[in-house]
């Protein structure tokens, strides 16, 4: 059994997750697969099943309803644990993220990295299709992230990641209720701010091809709400030593 297992979370992907399965598996054919899906209307559920079949290196978790990207990430880090992997990797099933990346990402974690964030915000890092308003509320909320939360990671809101099983424990999963970037900030935030070796890789981000964002106002504002609620509880607290980044 290999000791990488990639979680694929899907919602109305039919027509992007081959292709990313497909450049998944070129890129990195020793790591298994768990694809995660929502009861998609398009039958997203049926082709993951159907790939399943035929790659015993691929399953599949059915969720009952659409419920966020942060609990089908959790409840994929669940599986992970029980059946005993050693690094878990996030992937987003619409091709924005380019697998290659992570023959460099997973090769860091194996070197210590606790967490391994492909990055658009270091140097070597960048955004592909993506129109000026876009990358500015993006870089935005990064800066606001990182000033609230005294972070110094730089791509805190980054979906693209390879965490080390390890770092997950103690940080009371059952806890974690934000979704879509919020959720993502959260996982990076206390990881990092319990001393966790957190490392990013610069990445090229391209936008997708097929379907449609799933990012809509109600997730901005919840990332908004929470991390200025956390940043002024961070705040207030006495400052402890800087973790390594």
């Amino acid at each position: 059994m290999s000791d990488v297992l990639v979680i694929v979370p899907t919602y109305n992907e039919f027509e992007s997750l081959p292709v990313l399965l497909d450049r998944l598996r070129r890129a990195v054919p020793d790591a298994d697969v768990l694809i995660i899906d929502d009861a998609s209307p398009d039958t997203t559920g049926r082709l993951a099943d159907s790939i399943a079949a035929a790659d015993a290196a691929v399953t599949v978790l059915h969720r009952p309803a659409k419920d966020g990207l942060g609990r089908a990430y959790l409840a994929g880090f669940t599986v992970a644990r029980e059946r005993g992997y050693d690094f878990v990797v996030q992937i987003d099933a619409d091709g924005s993220h380019d697998p290659e990346e992570l023959v460099a990402m997973i090769a860091l974690a194996r070197d210590g990295a606790e967490l391994v964030i492909g990055s658009r915000w270091v140097p070597g890092g960048s955004v592909s299709n993506w129109p000026w308003l876009r990358q500015a509320i993006s870089r935005g909320g990064n800066v606001y992230a990182r000033v609230a939360l005294r972070s110094r990671i730089r791509d805190i809101t980054a979906g693209f990641r390879v965490f080390r099983i390890s770092a997950l424990v103690g940080l009371h999963a059952e806890s974690i209720s934000s979704q879509g970037y919020c959720f993502q900030v959260e996982m990076a935030w206390r990881i990092e701010r319990a001393g966790r070796v957190v490392v990013e890789h610069p990445i090229t981000f391209v936008e997708r091809a097929n379907g449609r964002s799933k990012m809509g106002r109600a997730i901005v504002l919840e990332a908004l709400l929470r991390v200025t609620g956390w940043g002024v509880g961070e705040w207030l607290r006495p400052r402890a030593a800087t973790p390594r980044v």
